[in-house]
């Protein structure tokens, strides 16, 4: 079972400017992620984007959903940041039935060292493989349903919309 991976950016893959203290993308640290944590599945990693979640806009989530709609494997996990991650998550669950889809984000990039990203990525791998077909967003070792999930700007959480 091949797992396809989808990298959109976000703070998952911003890098530290140390002259001007901005955040910029450079390349992805998908790759040293899966290597870090000894992954041994056989997946398929393609970079859609690489933008702040904040400037996506309509044409780059068609694009987002229509590679997960054409994509031969049924299981895929998307790299996104999560400003917009549910924005993104509600329009490919409302579109799209007969895969596993896995949306994964960080709230601290890679390369700061603490960042929780390789955890969060390892979760939704893992998700990817055990779900049923739908739409997910993977933070913090939960899961939620695309049509259940809100971020808590305040705590920097994602929860559900509703208690079930």
């Amino acid at each position: 079972m091949r797992i396809r991976i989808y990298i959109t950016g976000g703070t998952f893959d911003k890098e530290y400017h140390e002259l001007n203290g901005t955040l910029f993308f450079k390349d992805s640290h998908v790759r040293d992620m899966l290597r870090l944590g000894r992954c041994n599945l056989d997946l398929e990693i393609r970079t859609l984007m690489m933008i702040d979640s904040m400037e996506m806009n309509d044409i780059d989530r068609e694009m987002i959903r229509k590679n997960c709609a054409e994509c031969d494997a049924e299981q895929i996990v998307i790299t996104h940041g999560t400003d917009t991650m549910e924005v993104t998550a509600r329009l490919l669950g409302d579109t799209i039935k007969d895969k596993t889809i896995v949306f994964v984000g960080a709230m601290v990039p890679y390369t700061f060292g603490s960042s929780d990203g390789l955890f969060n990525l390892g979760s939704a791998l893992a998700y990817a493989q055990s779900l049923p077909h739908g739409v997910y967003v993977a933070m913090n070792g939960r899961y939620f349903t695309w049509d259940n999930v809100t971020k808590n700007k305040s705590s920097g959480i994602f929860e559900e919309l509703t208690k079930s």
